[in-house]
């Protein structure tokens, strides 16, 4: 079977997107090294900070599309080091909920302003309206991918 036109549009949307991962998640290890983190951590620490309560593992790894295991790892050495602690979880006992410690959410405020220094720097010559426009299509296109079950 041959792409349609639209195909073979998404298919070049879907390379550049997996290009722009892998440049995103360098330019997070590049910021968030002076806290003594990674993107990884970042990213599992702004997923409890995004929903703004509590998260069981398994609910961290759904929200980002992680694997859970990984995210496990990544809670263990997070709680190794202070930033996140895990609290009893009556519903399921072996799921705990991790929630971000005091010395989680100083971290998660220093990589914020280097963050915002970031995106601004990038945003600058950019429409507002491009941007959401673009955000609303990967928001579709992610939604079409999980509905498809592939």
């Amino acid at each position: 079977m041959k792409r349609t036109i639209e195909g073979e549009a998404l298919t070049a949307l879907i390379l550049e997107t997996f290009r722009l991962n892998g440049v995103l998640l360098a330019a997070g290890n590049k910021l968030t090294k002076p806290m003594g983190m990674t993107s990884a951590r970042w990213q599992v620490m702004g997923a409890i900070d995004e929903w703004g309560q509590p998260l069981t593992v398994a609910q961290i790894a759904r929200r980002m599309g992680l694997a859970r295991q990984g995210v496990q790892r990544i809670v263990n050495d997070l709680e190794d080091q202070g930033l996140v602690t895990l609290e009893e979880n009556l519903d399921h006992k072996r799921s705990p909920f991790v929630t971000i410690s005091e010395a989680g959410h100083a971290v998660m405020i220093e990589i914020g302003k280097a963050q915002a220094a970031w995106v601004n720097a990038l945003a600058e010559g950019l429409s507002e309206q491009g941007i959401r426009d673009a955000l609303k299509l990967l928001e579709i296109v992610r939604d079409r991918t999980e509905q498809t079950g592939v």
